[in-house]
């Protein structure tokens, strides 16, 4: 049945609005996700005493999920998606703080919580509801000198980057106050409080390496490392020059039986060997493209609020890209971060499509004369 313009309803005025490249991207690479994941999950399974396929069929599962939930929250307007925000933001820290008292103590961290059998992270719902609404608040301070808009924006940023550091998430913690820096600085706040916000940020890095001995022991790694060892960043840096640039061949790989996060953090090790170096540049061009639009259409958009939580939402998913690759490539020190649609795990695909359904509502074209024209392929930059 083909969609009329004259057709006044809502799903009529999301298709002509929506930009349907950066859709079509996104699926892309959930789709992708899900290819790869037969490369890396059998062998985890098996070695757990689980089915070969457990991690393929959750995987599966969980994509299905997340392309409706990002498709439905894609719909909403920016308000709708503000007061979204706002609801899945105090929901979340409220999780958080039950995380402490009731979570599993994996590995040394409190991070999950277990419900109905299931395993959820909130503090990955956290996170693009807080870019949101921080957004929102620097916005709001910048237009309305009368509301304490940047009061609330710091005092939410500390509670909840003291929310993660309590689990302790370290890496998590870095990733949401690099993306709040720069809305801050992009919020056009005068440069005397721009420095004052570096300056509170090297201090919090260095007291993360004085006061967690998990953090010292990466970085003092990263920084010397030891010839041969068998640590997993050294196993999957391997990885990259065993597959070469066309890799070994589906299935030909062995790095994801010796690596116990093949299937999460180290999955892009795993495409290194069996599909090549050109498959992982195809792969960071993917998510390079995604991230590239999403600030070029942040640039185009008149309103603050808008433009500062389509521009943070954009940089948390490339930054979020490019640390777990970087970590891979041992250009980074460990930071148990996923890639996103890509690694396994359900807290982390439903909310990295909260992520970008959020982002592909905001990246909408608003009513106007042109509201029925849909975005060309690559959005222009607003001229000086």
């Amino acid at each position: 049945m083909a969609i009329n313009r004259a057709d006044k309803s809502k799903l009529t005025e999301w298709w002509f609005t929506i930009d349907a490249v950066l859709l079509a991207a996104i699926l892309a690479l959930i789709a992708t996700g899900l290819v790869l994941s037969l490369a890396a999950s059998p062998a985890v399974a098996m070695r757990a005493g689980l089915p070969p396929y457990h991690f393929v069929s959750h995987h599966a599962v969980y994509s299905l999920l997340a392309i409706i939930s990002m498709l439905a929250v894609s719909l909403m307007e920016p308000l709708i998606v503000r007061r979204l925000a706002l609801i899945t933001f105090i929901l979340a820290l409220a999780a958080m703080t039950l995380v402490h008292l009731y979570g599993a103590d994996i590995n040394g961290a409190r991070r999950w919580l277990s419900i109905g059998g299931h395993s959820i992270q909130p503090s990955e719902f956290a996170k693009p509801a807080f870019i949101v609404l921080s957004g929102w608040l620097l916005a709001e301070a910048h237009d309305r000198p009368d509301m304490p808009g940047l009061l609330i924006a710091v005092i939410v940023a500390v509670l909840f980057a003291g929310l993660l550091v309590s689990q302790p998430d370290v890496g998590q913690t870095l990733l949401v106050m690099i993306v709040w820096s720069a809305l801050f600085f992009a919020s056009g706040q005068p440069w005397r409080r721009a420095a004052m916000i570096a300056v509170a940020g090297a201090v919090g890095v260095i007291a993360a390496y004085s006061a967690f001995q998990h953090v010292r022991f990466r970085i003092d790694r990263f920084f010397n490392p030891v010839p041969g060892d068998l640590s997993q960043i050294d196993r999957a840096m391997r990885s990259f020059a065993e597959g070469g640039f066309w890799g070994r061949g589906p299935g030909e790989g062995t790095i994801k039986n010796s690596l116990p996060d093949a299937h999460t953090d180290f999955i892009f090790a795993v495409v290194a060997e069996e599909y090549g170096i050109i498959a992982c540049l195809g792969l960071l061009a993917l998510f390079a493209f995604i991230t590239g639009r999403l600030l070029l259409s942040a640039a185009n958009e008149p309103d603050a609020a808008t433009r500062l939580g389509l521009t943070g939402l954009a940089l948390m998913f490339g930054l979020q890209a490019l640390i777990n690759m970087g970590v891979n490539v041992g250009l980074l020190p460990a930071k148990g971060m996923t890639l996103p649609f890509i690694s396994s795990g359900g807290s982390s695909m439903l909310a990295v499509a909260l992520t970008l359904g959020m982002a592909l509502a905001l990246a909408r074209r608003r009513p106007g004369f042109d509201r029925l024209k849909k975005p060309e392929l690559m959005p222009s930059f607003p001229s000086s």
